[in-house]
């Protein structure tokens, strides 16, 4: 999907260690740029904010009145993988990665889709900010529909951590100002920590700017 501005509304369900949780939330992105997200379980009343930039990660918990604003360490230490700005914006809403070496891909057919396959693609190293961090180096998988030629499954895994790897699944296509967009994504994460998530699109617009508000009370505690 080619967009400058996205905001849609999300129903949600997530599943780790046996439990199942359900909430409701708003998704607003900025290409390239900013993620939000706002998370209203329960009568609509928002308990968790999250914005993500290229390098920062800040969130807000309404339950506890506390805070939190780091990095994407802080993400991967709780999956136990190596995600980034760009996986994430890709994943969401089921683009191919943009900040990735298009390498060569190895094209087959599975069941009535096309599949390509990379062995090794490389973050783009005008995009590798600090020299001095180990690169990324992805194995990915995609499907394509062979009428539409939209993704329904992506899968991507890093070659230092084979045993963790993260998958999308895309359905339910409906067309958005021209375009086709899933409005049904389930996500599956394998790592020490297996999880799921599925999700279900509305109003999804993306066309209009939108603002990312994030003011943290005074009264709230910083995590680390």
């Amino acid at each position: 999907m080619k967009y400058d501005w996205f905001t849609a509304k999300f129903s949600a369900n997530y599943q780790n260690k046996g439990e199942t949780n359900s909430f409701d939330g708003q998704l607003r992105i900025c290409r390239d740029s900013v993620i939000w997200l706002s998370f209203s379980p329960l009568l609509g009343i928002e308990v968790f904010r999250i914005i993500i930039t290229v390098d920062s990660v800040k969130f807000i918990n309404r339950i506890n009145n506390t805070y939190f604003i780091g990095d994407y360490d802080y993400v991967n230490k709780f999956l136990n993988t190596n995600i980034d700005f760009d996986i994430l914006q890709s994943f969401l809403i089921g683009n191919d990665l943009s900040f990735y070496e298009d390498g060569k891909f190895r094209a087959s057919l599975d069941g009535n889709q096309y599949k390509l396959s990379t062995a090794e693609r490389g973050k783009l190293k005008k995009f590798v900010r600090n020299s001095q961090e180990p690169l990324t180096i992805l194995i990915q998988n995609i499907w394509i529909d062979p009428e539409t030629f939209k993704i329904t499954r992506a899968d991507v895994k890093e070659i230092r951590k084979p045993n963790i790897k993260l998958e999308a699944n895309y359905s339910g296509f409906e067309k958005v100002d021209g375009q086709l967009f899933p409005k049904h994504v389930s996500f599956d994460i394998s790592a020490d920590k297996n999880i799921q998530c599925s999700i279900v699109f509305s109003r999804i617009n993306i066309t209009t700017p939108q603002p990312f508000p994030f003011k943290i009370p005074l009264n709230y505690r910083q995590v680390k």
